[in-house]
Parts: structure tokens; sequence; C-alpha cells
């Protein structure tokens, strides 16, 4: 296939609804930002994309068509991305290639009801980092494997450089990542002795969509204890679109976040670093990764609460520390766009 000419792409996903209009929209979660990021970078890149979400309307942006995934699929195309799920594997039995996008850690796909599809679809496994693909035994069925990294939205990259802002850290994951823990490092271990400092945490079960209801009684308790810490300067707000989420960033001081075994990329921690933010992270799977350890932040042991807060000091008081991570952030932690991450997918073409 010429590339030059442009391939038909088709993208799936039947997870929470969302379209390409939901970006900038209000919160969104990381497969769906990385889902939106990927069909507009390969659009961009001159091909013809078609997207199938849980969408209830169509919708032509950035040169990407979204529609209803219960609406018609054409019959055949170059490169069917089914993302996340393994029901929509069977979408698009015209497809020349398959690439099966994966999210979560992917162990669970070892039950049979998953294995099975595998076996007869025989995808490419796209993986989104190096820790991401040992999850996923070498005899698993598949065409092939591929890591590439997510891309990160524009407003977050090349932000200008900042003198040292007010010690103001901040929290972007979900409640159910370790909130809970954080809050009483911050409590107990950081602001003690960093008196002036706020912790300004933007979180809710927002980008669940409909299965927020089911994670309400666990993060019920979380939210209430960080409400209840406004004394202790705690401030809890709604998670933020992007742009505004590029702002909060710029005038935050460290990123902090304890990691959960769930994660596989870490988003959140991507887009600080992009922004110049120094972070201080529990290592939980992949956010050694995302931040250079001593360099844009400190990367400790999950079980290092000492560690954890005291780096997480040192970056709130030490303004020479804070500058030479921020430059560093913003010299080696820029990432990739997702024009560029579309290059690497265009790799998958036949």
């Amino acid at each position: 296939m010429n590339r030059e000419s442009g391939a038909t792409i088709v993208m799936a996903d039947d997870g929470v609804p969302f379209d390409g209009g939901s970006l900038n929209a209000g919160p969104l979660g990381g497969a769906e930002t990385a889902f939106i990021g990927l069909a507009q970078g390969l659009a961009a890149r001159g091909h013809r994309v078609q997207a199938f979400t849980r969408t209830t309307r169509h919708l032509e942006l950035e040169g990407v068509s979204w529609k209803p995934i219960d609406s018609s699929h054409p019959e055949h195309c170059d490169l069917y991305i089914a993302n996340r799920g393994t029901r929509v594997l069977d979408l698009m039995p015209g497809a020349r290639q398959i690439a099966f996008w994966v999210h979560n850690p992917a162990r669970y796909l070892l039950k049979a009801r998953y294995l099975w599809r595998l076996l007869r679809r025989r995808p490419v496994v796209v993986f989104v980092g190096n820790w991401h693909a040992t999850t996923l035994p070498p005899w698993v069925p598949s065409r092939g494997r591929r890591v590439i990294p997510l891309g990160l939205n524009a407003v977050f990259r090349g932000l200008p450089r900042q003198a040292p802002p007010p010690p103001r850290a901040i929290f972007t994951s979900n409640p159910l990542r370790r909130l809970d823990w954080l809050l009483d490092r911050w409590v107990e271990e950081i602001r003690p002795h960093v008196p002036a400092a706020s912790l300004h945490i933007y979180s809710s079960l927002a980008t669940y969509g409909d299965l927020a209801p089911k994670h309400q009684a666990l993060v019920a308790p979380i939210l209430a204890k960080a409400e209840s810490l406004a004394n202790e300067g705690v401030f809890l707000a709604p998670p933020l679109a992007k742009p505004a989420l590029a702002d909060a960033l710029s005038e935050s001081r460290v990123f902090l976040y304890g990691g959960d075994p769930g994660e596989t990329f870490c988003l959140a921690a991507a887009e600080s670093q992009a922004a110049g933010v120094p972070g201080v992270v529990a290592q939980s799977t992949c956010l050694g990764e995302r931040v250079r350890n001593g360099e844009t932040g400190f990367v400790v042991a999950d079980d290092d609460n000492t560690g954890f807060s005291s780096h997480a000091i040192e970056l709130l008081r030490n303004d020479s520390l804070w500058q030479a991570q921020h430059d560093a952030c913003r010299a080696h932690q820029q990432g990739l766009s997702w024009t560029e991450v579309a290059g690497l997918w265009e790799e998958l073409l036949p």
C-alpha cells in the first residue's frame, strides 16, 4: 500500500461513551484520551479514519468520522484498531491487518473467554510501554507484538519556562489510585514541614462514565476525607478538561502520585512532566518509565512512605532543586505528539 495516498483505518471502542468532541468538553479517562489522540493523529497524516464508539451522534471532527458503534461498518479496511475490549475484535472481519490496543495489565486476557477471540483473530497486540508488555506471556496467540507509547496533547507540551511557583502540590488521577494514602502522607508527614503548602486535587469518578456507580461506595469516603482536610491546605475540585488542566499544572510545584497496580502508562504523570512539573511517585509498575529518578522528580518504592514524603518536602521548599528539575522536564519529558505516534502505528499497515 502507498502510505502517501492514505490508508483506510477503522477504530472501535465499546467502553464508556465518548467521541472526538469529548476531548475539550470535560474530564476524560486515559484510554479515551489516547483513542481520540491517535484517531486525530492518523487523520492528520492523511489517512481516512472512521472511529466507532458508544457515542450517540455522528460527528466529523479533525478529519475523523465518529459514529455510534452499532452503526454499519465498512466491509474492508487496511488497518483495524480494536481498543481494549476483545468483543470489538470481531467487528471488522474484512480488515487486512488487525491491531488489538491493550491499555490495562494484560493478565486478564489469560481467561478462556478472551483467549479464544485472540486465537481466532490473531491480532498484532500493541502495548503502551515496556513494563506493560511483560504482563502478557509469550505463548498467548498473536500476529506479533509492538510497544508504542501514548502521545501527549499539545496543550501540555512546550509551555514557557517558569520561576519556582508557590508550594502547591497537585494530584490529577482518579480517587481509587491511592489518593487516601497520599492524604495520609500529606497530613502526617509533608505539610507539618511546609505549613504554607497546599494540595490541589482534581479528581472524581467522572471519567468512569456509566461504570461510576459501582465504584461509588469505595470512593465516597476518600473524597469525604479530602473535603474534611481544608484546614490542612487540601482543595478538592472536579477533574478538568485538558486546556484547564494545563493551566492548573503550570501553577503547580510538584505532582504527587502513589501509583496503582493497574497503571500501564500514566498519562497524568506524563502530562505533568511535559508541563514542567517535577513528580514524586511510587514505583508501582510503570512510573519509573514516566519520571526520571533524581532528574525530573523522584521514584520511590511503593511502601517507602518516608522517602516519598521527604522528596515531596524537598521539592516544595528547595527552589534551586525545583528549577533544575523543571528545566529537565522541559528538556527531556515533552514526549511525542499524537501525529508522531501515528507515524509509529503506520508501521502496522500491510
